[in-house]
């Protein structure tokens, strides 16, 4: 395993100097955001350090140098819009935008995109299963094509109003796990696996690693911790927003040493990239980084990586 983190928390910098930071700060790997151009509909998207519209041999060429400058990798390609959107556009334009990440992925020789399902979240998982079949096959078996695996993130994008009843993003446990790779059985589709939103919804997250280890394309590290007075007043139906916060590594109500050591128990030997969605971190662009350093130092404790960096953020 080796560390790094998810690029959407700096997103003023290009992607050159996110690769320098990543080299001073003693990260392995970077998951490299390639949103499309446009205003974001939330928090931590529309950010763009790759671009999926250029596949010229300069741009690659450029691109690959420039990891090799500074001795950092791209863990994978990232974006996560809602590809199963009630609003058929936005669901269309993420397709689409998913394909040329595959595409980018492949040509840079990455070999792994990562993403969301998506979700119409006005429906149930039955009724959304026929339309996430019909998107969804012919995706991965483009993936298969350029010999690319996606992982997709198990976020059930279920924390406010906006996202109400259904959340947007249809894989979000076990169950709908076991159905999904039954249904598209390709090995190259598989998840990019958050323990995090597991705690969130109350669930054991190290059960399932043995069960899907050779599904899983990524892991995020995240952490949340559920604020367990509010959640006594206001119940497991309100709002997940108003009763739990996600936090840096160490931070909150994820058990590392146990997830980690089950992580590698299933023989996860890839990337392990620190999300930050911490507002107590969130002041500054200084204060960004060094919440990526806060979360490198805590989790080199238990994975070895490059960690040979500065010990700031700056």
């Amino acid at each position: 395993m080796q560390l790094g983190f998810v690029s959407a928390i700096l997103p003023e910098l290009s992607f050159e100097e996110v690769l320098s930071f990543a080299a001073r700060a003693g990260f392995a790997s970077v998951e490299m955001m390639a949103w499309p151009p446009g205003k974001a509909e939330r928090r931590y998207a529309g950010v763009s350090h790759l671009d999926p519209t250029d596949l010229s041999p300069g741009a690659i060429r450029a691109t690959l140098d420039l990891c090799k400058k500074y001795g950092v990798s791209i863990s994978s390609v990232g974006y996560y819009p809602n590809a199963l959107s009630p609003d058929l556009a936005e669901a269309k334009a993420g397709q689409e935008h998913i394909v040329r990440c595959i595409d980018l992925a492949a040509t840079l020789g990455v070999g792994r995109m990562t993403t969301f399902v998506g979700r119409d979240y006005t429906k149930t998982i039955d009724d959304n299963w026929p339309r996430f079949l019909e998107t969804w096959r012919p995706i991965i078996d483009h993936a298969d094509k350029k010999g690319v695996k996606v992982g997709i993130e198990n976020c059930p994008m279920s924390f406010g109003k906006d996202e109400w009843p259904g959340g947007k993003n249809l894989a979000v446990s076990p169950a709908v796990w076991r159905r999904m790779f039954a249904d598209i059985p390709s090995p190259n589709f598989g998840l990019n696996y958050d323990p995090s939103h597991l705690v969130l919804q109350h669930m054991d997250y190290c059960a399932p690693l043995a069960e899907f280890k050779d599904r899983i394309h990524h892991a995020h590290a995240k952490d949340v911790r559920i604020d367990r007075a509010k959640l006594d007043q206001l119940g497991v139906f309100a709002y997940p927003n108003s009763w739990h916060s996600p936090k840096l590594p160490g931070q909150g109500d994820v058990n590392w040493g146990a997830f980690l050591g089950a992580l590698a128990d299933a023989g996860y030997k890839g990337d392990l990239a620190i999300e930050v969605e911490d507002r107590a971190h969130e002041g500054s662009l200084e204060a960004r980084k060094e919440s990526l350093v806060i979360g490198r130092r805590f989790l080199e404790q238990f994975v070895i990586g490059k960690h040979e960096g500065v010990e700031s953020g700056s």
